[in-house]
Protein backbone atom coordinates (compact mmCIF):
# COMPACT_ATOMS: atom_id res chain seq x y z
CA UNK A 1 0.00 0.00 0.00
CA UNK A 2 0.87 3.54 -1.04
CA UNK A 3 2.87 4.93 2.54
CA UNK A 4 1.60 8.68 1.51
CA UNK A 5 -2.13 7.45 2.71
CA UNK A 6 -3.28 8.73 6.14
CA UNK A 7 -2.92 6.62 9.16
CA UNK A 8 -5.19 6.13 11.83
CA UNK A 9 -5.36 4.30 15.36
CA UNK A 10 -8.29 3.17 17.25
CA UNK A 11 -8.61 1.79 20.90
CA UNK A 12 -11.31 -0.86 20.88
CA UNK A 13 -11.91 -1.07 17.41
CA UNK A 14 -12.31 -4.77 17.55
CA UNK A 15 -16.61 -4.10 18.05
CA UNK A 16 -19.35 -1.71 17.78
CA UNK A 17 -18.43 1.69 17.54
CA UNK A 18 -14.32 0.99 17.13
CA UNK A 19 -15.18 -1.81 14.41
CA UNK A 20 -17.67 0.56 12.25
CA UNK A 21 -14.87 3.57 12.38
CA UNK A 22 -12.10 1.37 11.61
CA UNK A 23 -14.30 0.18 8.33
CA UNK A 24 -15.63 3.92 7.58
CA UNK A 25 -11.57 4.94 7.78
CA UNK A 26 -10.52 1.74 5.23
CA UNK A 27 -13.08 3.11 2.61
CA UNK A 28 -11.99 6.79 2.87
CA UNK A 29 -8.11 5.39 2.70
CA UNK A 30 -6.59 5.43 6.29
CA UNK A 31 -4.23 2.73 6.92
CA UNK A 32 -5.78 0.98 10.26
CA UNK A 33 -4.45 0.20 13.24
CA UNK A 34 -7.36 -2.11 14.81
CA UNK A 35 -6.48 -1.87 18.76
CA UNK A 36 -8.12 -4.49 21.09
CA UNK A 37 -7.63 -5.95 24.77
CA UNK A 38 -8.83 -9.87 24.52
CA UNK A 39 -10.73 -10.59 21.70
CA UNK A 40 -7.87 -11.62 19.32
CA UNK A 41 -10.30 -13.34 17.26
CA UNK A 42 -12.70 -10.24 16.68
CA UNK A 43 -10.16 -7.70 15.44
CA UNK A 44 -8.34 -10.80 13.47
CA UNK A 45 -11.47 -11.28 11.26
CA UNK A 46 -11.84 -7.47 10.77
CA UNK A 47 -8.57 -6.86 9.93
CA UNK A 48 -9.48 -9.63 7.25
CA UNK A 49 -12.14 -7.87 6.16
CA UNK A 50 -10.30 -4.38 5.53
CA UNK A 51 -7.74 -6.39 3.80
CA UNK A 52 -9.78 -8.31 1.31
CA UNK A 53 -11.35 -4.83 -0.11
CA UNK A 54 -7.77 -3.39 -0.44
CA UNK A 55 -7.06 -2.35 3.16
CA UNK A 56 -3.84 -1.58 4.44
CA UNK A 57 -4.35 -3.17 8.16
CA UNK A 58 -3.35 -4.86 11.65
CA UNK A 59 -4.38 -6.04 14.83
CA UNK A 60 -2.05 -4.53 17.78
CA UNK A 61 -3.03 -5.93 21.58
CA UNK A 62 -2.93 -3.52 24.34
CA UNK A 63 -4.93 -2.67 27.54
CA UNK A 64 -5.68 1.30 27.71
CA UNK A 65 -5.55 1.36 31.29
CA UNK A 66 -1.93 -0.16 31.47
CA UNK A 67 0.80 2.39 30.55
CA UNK A 68 3.43 -0.07 28.94
CA UNK A 69 0.48 -1.72 27.09
CA UNK A 70 -0.05 1.77 25.64
CA UNK A 71 3.43 2.43 24.94
CA UNK A 72 3.43 -0.75 23.05
CA UNK A 73 0.70 -0.56 21.18
CA UNK A 74 2.26 2.89 19.70
CA UNK A 75 5.21 1.60 18.87
CA UNK A 76 3.53 -1.15 17.34
CA UNK A 77 1.65 1.65 14.97
CA UNK A 78 5.28 3.48 14.62
CA UNK A 79 7.14 0.49 13.08
CA UNK A 80 4.02 -0.74 10.75
CA UNK A 81 2.96 2.85 9.74
CA UNK A 82 6.26 5.35 10.40
CA UNK A 83 3.49 7.40 11.40
CA UNK A 84 0.19 8.75 12.97
CA UNK A 85 -2.39 11.26 11.31
CA UNK A 86 -5.38 10.26 12.89
CA UNK A 87 -6.30 8.48 16.50
CA UNK A 88 -9.50 7.93 18.31
CA UNK A 89 -10.00 7.28 21.40
CA UNK A 90 -12.75 4.60 21.89
CA UNK A 91 -11.52 1.74 24.16
CA UNK A 92 -14.14 2.05 27.52
CA UNK A 93 -15.81 -0.23 29.76
CA UNK A 94 -19.54 0.23 31.21
CA UNK A 95 -19.95 -1.11 34.40
CA UNK A 96 -23.50 -3.29 35.79
CA UNK A 97 -26.34 -0.99 36.71
CA UNK A 98 -26.01 0.39 39.93
CA UNK A 99 -26.09 3.08 42.53
CA UNK A 100 -23.44 5.53 43.71
CA UNK A 101 -24.14 3.75 47.72
CA UNK A 102 -23.19 0.32 46.38
CA UNK A 103 -20.66 1.00 44.27
CA UNK A 104 -17.01 -0.14 45.37
CA UNK A 105 -13.34 1.65 45.37
CA UNK A 106 -12.58 -1.27 43.20
CA UNK A 107 -15.24 -1.04 40.61
CA UNK A 108 -14.19 3.39 40.79
CA UNK A 109 -10.82 2.91 40.37
CA UNK A 110 -11.20 0.12 37.33
CA UNK A 111 -13.68 2.78 35.71
CA UNK A 112 -11.74 5.66 36.21
CA UNK A 113 -8.22 4.12 35.10
CA UNK A 114 -9.51 2.66 31.72
CA UNK A 115 -11.57 4.66 30.86
CA UNK A 116 -10.09 8.30 32.05
CA UNK A 117 -6.46 7.78 32.88
CA UNK A 118 -6.28 5.53 29.61
CA UNK A 119 -7.40 8.15 27.28
CA UNK A 120 -5.34 10.63 28.84
CA UNK A 121 -2.17 8.35 28.29
CA UNK A 122 -3.28 7.52 24.90
CA UNK A 123 -3.86 11.18 24.18
CA UNK A 124 -0.15 12.09 25.31
CA UNK A 125 1.34 9.23 23.01
CA UNK A 126 -0.87 10.96 19.99
CA UNK A 127 0.07 14.24 20.50
CA UNK A 128 3.99 13.46 20.96
CA UNK A 129 3.63 11.89 17.81
CA UNK A 130 1.40 14.67 15.70
CA UNK A 131 2.34 18.10 17.61
CA UNK A 132 4.67 20.05 15.77
CA UNK A 133 7.05 21.03 18.42
CA UNK A 134 8.02 17.04 18.75
CA UNK A 135 8.63 17.60 15.16
CA UNK A 136 5.16 15.68 14.08
CA UNK A 137 2.83 17.01 10.93
CA UNK A 138 -0.26 17.72 13.06
CA UNK A 139 -3.19 15.65 12.84
CA UNK A 140 -6.83 14.61 14.05
CA UNK A 141 -7.58 13.10 17.88
CA UNK A 142 -11.49 12.25 18.61
CA UNK A 143 -12.62 11.05 21.75
CA UNK A 144 -15.35 9.08 22.47
CA UNK A 145 -17.91 10.43 25.12
CA UNK A 146 -21.37 9.78 26.12
CA UNK A 147 -24.59 11.40 26.09
CA UNK A 148 -24.11 10.39 30.08
CA UNK A 149 -21.49 12.85 30.56
CA UNK A 150 -24.96 15.34 30.44
CA UNK A 151 -27.31 12.60 31.64
CA UNK A 152 -25.84 11.40 34.69
CA UNK A 153 -27.26 8.54 34.44
CA UNK A 154 -28.88 8.16 37.80
CA UNK A 155 -29.61 4.77 39.19
CA UNK A 156 -27.53 3.14 36.32
CA UNK A 157 -23.96 4.03 36.45
CA UNK A 158 -22.69 7.74 37.81
CA UNK A 159 -19.40 6.47 37.45
CA UNK A 160 -19.15 5.59 34.10
CA UNK A 161 -21.65 9.25 33.35
CA UNK A 162 -18.70 10.35 35.42
CA UNK A 163 -15.74 9.19 33.40
CA UNK A 164 -17.04 10.95 30.31
CA UNK A 165 -17.84 14.36 31.92
CA UNK A 166 -14.17 14.07 32.37
CA UNK A 167 -13.34 13.23 28.72
CA UNK A 168 -15.67 16.06 27.81
CA UNK A 169 -13.39 18.53 30.24
CA UNK A 170 -9.92 16.65 28.68
CA UNK A 171 -11.28 17.44 25.17
CA UNK A 172 -11.79 21.33 25.37
CA UNK A 173 -8.53 21.18 27.61
CA UNK A 174 -6.35 19.29 25.64
CA UNK A 175 -7.99 21.38 22.26
CA UNK A 176 -6.59 24.63 23.08
CA UNK A 177 -3.35 23.15 24.19
CA UNK A 178 -2.18 22.03 21.13
CA UNK A 179 -4.17 23.89 18.87
CA UNK A 180 -1.11 25.90 17.28
CA UNK A 181 0.70 22.44 16.88
CA UNK A 182 -1.36 21.59 14.38
CA UNK A 183 -3.52 19.17 15.59
CA UNK A 184 -7.67 19.53 16.03
CA UNK A 185 -9.35 17.47 19.14
CA UNK A 186 -12.85 16.83 19.44
CA UNK A 187 -15.33 14.55 20.78
CA UNK A 188 -18.29 12.72 19.96
CA UNK A 189 -21.32 12.55 22.72
CA UNK A 190 -23.43 9.57 21.56
CA UNK A 191 -26.73 8.33 22.79
CA UNK A 192 -28.63 5.26 23.16
CA UNK A 193 -26.54 3.02 20.31
CA UNK A 194 -27.06 -0.20 19.33
CA UNK A 195 -23.55 -2.13 20.52
CA UNK A 196 -22.43 -4.83 22.84
CA UNK A 197 -21.74 -2.67 25.73
CA UNK A 198 -25.17 -3.22 26.91
CA UNK A 199 -24.71 -6.89 27.35
CA UNK A 200 -21.83 -6.00 29.01
CA UNK A 201 -23.56 -3.66 32.03
CA UNK A 202 -25.51 -6.73 32.40
CA UNK A 203 -28.30 -4.83 30.28
CA UNK A 204 -29.09 -6.92 26.79
CA UNK A 205 -32.51 -5.58 26.63
CA UNK A 206 -31.34 -1.83 27.83
CA UNK A 207 -32.07 -0.55 23.98
CA UNK A 208 -35.60 -2.56 23.53
CA UNK A 209 -36.29 -1.06 27.09
CA UNK A 210 -35.36 2.56 26.08
CA UNK A 211 -36.52 3.30 22.62
CA UNK A 212 -40.19 4.61 23.38
CA UNK A 213 -38.65 7.16 25.41
CA UNK A 214 -35.83 8.11 23.06
CA UNK A 215 -37.01 11.52 20.68
CA UNK A 216 -36.86 9.33 17.61
CA UNK A 217 -38.34 6.36 19.18
CA UNK A 218 -35.13 4.48 18.09
CA UNK A 219 -31.43 4.18 19.57
CA UNK A 220 -28.88 5.14 17.19
CA UNK A 221 -26.43 2.68 15.08
CA UNK A 222 -22.36 2.21 15.40
CA UNK A 223 -22.14 3.70 11.85
CA UNK A 224 -24.17 7.02 12.20
CA UNK A 225 -21.13 7.62 15.10
CA UNK A 226 -18.67 6.41 12.81
CA UNK A 227 -19.44 9.10 10.38
CA UNK A 228 -19.60 11.87 13.13
CA UNK A 229 -16.11 10.51 14.00
CA UNK A 230 -14.88 10.33 10.53
CA UNK A 231 -16.51 13.70 9.64
CA UNK A 232 -13.71 15.46 12.75
CA UNK A 233 -10.96 13.65 11.30
CA UNK A 234 -11.53 14.79 7.95
CA UNK A 235 -10.18 18.19 6.14
CA UNK A 236 -14.10 19.28 5.87
CA UNK A 237 -13.44 20.04 10.19
CA UNK A 238 -10.62 21.86 9.67
CA UNK A 239 -11.79 24.94 11.67
CA UNK A 240 -13.66 22.26 14.25
CA UNK A 241 -11.44 21.90 17.06
CA UNK A 242 -12.82 21.80 21.41
CA UNK A 243 -16.05 20.45 19.87
CA UNK A 244 -18.34 18.37 20.91
CA UNK A 245 -20.61 16.90 18.24
CA UNK A 246 -23.50 14.94 20.01
CA UNK A 247 -24.76 12.10 18.14
CA UNK A 248 -27.98 11.35 20.55
CA UNK A 249 -30.87 11.35 18.57
CA UNK A 250 -32.19 14.80 19.74
CA UNK A 251 -31.89 12.86 23.50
Amino acid sequence: MSTDKKTLLVTGGSRGIGAAICRQANQAGYRVAVNYVSNQNAADKLVAELKAVGGDAFAVKGDVGNEADVLAMFEAVDRAFGRLDAFVNNAGIVDVKARVDEMSVARLERMMRINVVGSFLCAREAVKRMSTRHGGRGGAIVNLSSAAARLGSPGEYVDYAASKGAIDTMTIGLAREVVLEGIRVNAVSPGVTETEIHASGGQPDRVARMQDALPMKRAGTADEVASAVLYLMSDAASYVTGAILNVSGGR
